[in-house]
């Protein structure tokens, strides 16, 4: 009886091993902490289940834990992009066990039209590496008809600026771009000590799921609104836009709002009114 593609992928070394063949120690420049737990791992790839039908795209797969992962859960296609050349030679196992479902691109993630990977929509699953995540989630959110689900494990910190609300301390402009067309979910955390290196903070495990703007602007304008109010978060907005309008009292009195608050007081619709009267 010849093997089934999960009992191929389940008789794979075991990721310390692989790791200590290919000389895989952790590079910081690279953002490199390795998730090794495969029962962390298939439960990254549950929590981003049901599958979409969509092209599973993983950034920085490593030595291939949570690449393993996915396909053990069913993942019907994923696109690994991977930087580093050493990882990419300990995934060639991991490429031969999946039979046809796994492809490799190498190459920087933020240097990568997916375009040329697989015609969206795309469904992303990552343990992003911690240098690059921010960027690549704004990305990702400037066209989020790309995209089915995004479900990525990022800094506590980061994935708490993300679904923050209007008021607090952690409100900024990565909770209006990501809440502006997508839903968020904080999921669940991931201590340091699963991770090899151990790093000093928590990770969390967060999704995103597009859905239509709650109000209509121009990206690149809402952008240049929330950059201008949050650059200079403790002045009043009278202060914090003068850089866009001097006479921001007017623009803002136009748009209904005080002139006397300050930015982490706005709602997303808000924001949106400015950004129109740019």
């Amino acid at each position: 009886m010849s093997a089934t593609p999960s009992n191929v992928l389940e008789a794979l070394p075991p990721l310390r091993e692989v790791i200590a063949r290919h000389e895989l120690a952790a590079r910081k420049a690279l953002g490199q902490n390795f998730l090794l737990d495969l029962n962390l791992t298939r439960k990254i790839a549950r929590a981003a289940m049901p599958w979409t039908g969509a092209p599973v795209i993983e950034i920085g797969p490593g030595p291939g834990g949570l690449t393993r992962a996915l396909l053990l859960e069913g993942a019907p296609k994923v696109i690994a992009i991977e930087r580093d050349e050493r990882c990419l030679a300990a995934l060639q196992d991991v490429v031969q066990a999946a039979a046809g479902r796994l492809t490799l691109q190498a190459g920087d993630a933020l240097d990568t039209d997916f375009a040329t990977l697989a015609p969206p929509p795309w469904q992303v699953v990552a343990n992003l590496p911690y240098n690059i995540a921010t960027p690549l989630l704004l990305g990702w959110l400037a066209q989020p008809q790309n995209f089915t689900r995004i479900t990525v494990l990022v800094q506590k910190e980061v994935a708490e600026r993300m679904a923050a609300k209007p008021g607090g301390k952690t409100y900024g402009r990565l909770a209006v771009a990501s809440q502006w067309r997508a839903s968020v979910r904080l999921l669940f955390d991931i201590g340091p000590q699963a991770f090899v290196p151990a790093p000093k903070v928590t990770s969390t495990l967060v999704e995103l799921t597009p859905r239509p703007a709650v109000a209509e602007a121009e990206p690149a304008k809402l952008e240049r609104v929330t950059a201008a109010a949050f650059n200079q978060r403790r002045k009043m907005l009278r202060a914090a836009l003068r850089p866009l309008w001097p006479d921001a009292d007017a623009k803002l009195a136009q748009a209904g709002i005080d002139p006397t608050r300050r930015a982490e007081t706005l709602s997303i619709e808000e924001f949106c009114a400015l950004a129109r009267l740019l």
